[in-house]
């Protein structure tokens, strides 16, 4: 096996999937600025990135396969690839969330707002955080990081809880909301998914610095002094 060949393809691995996350960050942020903006066009240029994220997992993909088949890398290189490989689907999912969200901003936007100020934001800034925390924590190799991606997730949990509560006071209230509200329930469960799947990727950077599972509660939390 070439060493220089194969830090060479790892390379390419590991370049494509931060393309693909910075991609999706884009895709975040063009969902948020959509539903601030009360904009249509910035709602169809998310569905017009998902197609582009959609092929840069299967060629990433089909890299790692053939990497795996034709390179047989040991060790820390064989956590990464393996990882990559779980981590590749978990973006292209939030990409699907990011549309999801979207196309729900494209209905929304042409109804009067119903949640309290900040509220929706502060789940989709919270969410957008965690992404880009995960994807540092990947870059930096950087456990402590993907860590603290991972216990704020339950932050993310208690804001859509919040949310989910307010939705349902106000179509109990107030028939008129139903509508309005059914298609924001749609959109905080959306952003909730995206956060676990910003958690889910902060569990494979935990098993590629290392080489251990971090899917389980114990590991969430810092030993104390």
């Amino acid at each position: 096996m070439n060493r220089q060949h194969l830090d060479a393809e790892l390379r390419l691995i590991k370049d494509g999937l931060l393309a693909m996350a910075g991609m999706a960050e884009e895709m975040i942020k063009l969902t948020m600025k959509s539903y601030a903006e009360r904009s249509d066009q910035l709602a169809e240029s998310v569905l017009t990135m998902d197609k582009s994220l959609d092929d840069m997992e299967i060629k990433l993909d089909h890299a790692c396969i053939d990497l795996l088949a034709l390179q047989s890398p040991m060790a820390s290189d064989l956590r990464f690839v393996t990882s990559v490989i779980k981590i590749l689907p978990e973006i292209e999912r939030i990409g699907d969330h990011c549309v999801n969200i979207a196309r729900r901003a494209s209905i929304l936007n042409h109804m009067q707002p119903i949640l309290p100020a900040g509220l929706l934001e502060g789940l989709a800034s919270e969410t957008s955080s965690m992404m880009r925390s995960s994807v540092e924590a990947f870059v930096a190799s950087d456990a402590d990081l993907a860590r603290e991606v991972i216990i704020d997730d339950d932050k993310v949990d208690e804001i859509y809880n919040h949310c989910y509560r307010e939705l349902l006071r106000q179509m109990m209230s107030d028939p008129l909301c139903i509508e309005r509200a059914s298609h924001l329930i749609i959109v905080i469960k959306n952003w909730e998914r995206i956060a676990d799947m910003a958690t889910n990727i902060a569990e494979e950077v935990l098993f590629i610095i290392e080489g251990k599972s971090a899917k389980h509660q114990h590991l969430y939390k810092k030993p104390t002094s």
